[in-house]
């Protein structure tokens, strides 16, 4: 029987993203079901995700099944996706990135960032970055799914939520969106916006195959190679402020990243362009010249402070 049997978080927009990944399938020809599985970044919501553990919060328990052949594939958000994955597992594909950007959500049409608000983030890359650029904003740790955040925001827990487009563009709340963060203000963490399937490197070929040529995106493949190198060389995970972020162009990969500290005082942050061939190259070369230009230290007080 044509199955495949996709491993999700149970998350609404979890739910969104295996069912536009089922869609796929479903159209060309097979048949799929999904596995929802409960992961410890979905059941531990009192503390920072840097508190509860640096890799694999949202992506160990769907693991386990893929090991154990009860699902064939996990989706994941890529942003969520340890950069080194143990050897049993492989990133199969990616979808189509959408774009990529930070947004500044409210029920108040008024707000921004340049006013003296109160944003909810549980992302230590939004914290520091908002310390850095806007300091007269005050930022409160909010964590839960994207309907859980709303309605802690809604209850007065903060004026406003930032967030990336993609999840909330998908999940219908666009309409709240009140300002859009420029990329080379908020450059995103490597991954943001696109979705990436893992599997055990003992899929069936015939599964892999399929899932390969109706889910992945080429172009979205080569700039996440490049992202998940550099995330990878850095040796960041989800409670790093580490960004990163590539796109193709003619054939070329311009990649633009680096570090920030928790207070926002000091930033590294470098561009580079290279050959779309080697986008592994490119993402470890841009790693190497951020720890070398300040980026090390940077990095080792942040693991102190966390």
């Amino acid at each position: 029987m044509n199955l495949i049997r996709i491993g999700t978080r149970g998350s609404k927009l979890a739910l969104w993203q295996a069912n536009f990944v089922a869609e796929k399938l479903l159209k060309g020809g097979w048949n799929t079901q999904l596995v929802t599985i409960d992961t410890r970044g979905d059941q531990v919501l009192d503390v920072s995700i840097a508190k509860i553990g640096d890799k694999g919060v949202f992506t160990e328990e769907l693991e386990e099944q893929l090991f154990n052949g009860k699902i064939d594939i996990a989706v994941h958000s890529a942003k969520d996706l340890q950069s080194r994955l143990a050897d049993d597992f492989k990133v199969l594909a990616f979808t189509r990135r959408e774009e990529p950007f930070d947004v500044l959500l409210s029920n108040n049409k008024q707000l921004d960032l340049t006013q003296k608000i109160t944003v909810g983030t549980s992302s230590t890359r939004r914290t520091a970055l908002l310390k850095r650029h806007y300091p007269q904003v005050t930022a409160v740790q909010v964590r839960g799914n994207l309907q859980t955040r709303i309605r802690k925001m809604e209850e007065g827990h903060c004026d406003a939520l930032l967030l990336a487009w993609a999840g909330v563009h998908r999940m219908g709340y666009a309409d709240k969106v009140v300002q859009k963060i420029p990329l080379d203000v908020f450059i995103p963490p490597v991954g943001q916006g696109t979705i990436a399937i893992e599997c055990s490197k003992n899929l069936d070929n015939k599964i892999a195959g399929a899932v390969r040529e109706l889910v992945n995106d080429e172009e979205t493949e080569l700039c996440l190679r490049a992202e998940r190198a550099y995330l990878a060389r850095l040796e960041g995970g989800c409670s790093i402020p580490s960004f990163c972020h590539a796109q193709t162009e003619e054939g070329r990969i311009i990649i633009s990243g680096g570090i920030v500290s928790l207070n926002g005082e000091q930033m590294v942050r470098i561009t580079l362009e290279g050959d779309a061939g080697h986008p592994e190259t490119l993402g470890n070369k841009l790693a190497d010249q951020i720890l070398d230009d300040g980026g090390a230290e940077i990095l080792e007080e942040i693991r102190k402070e966390l």
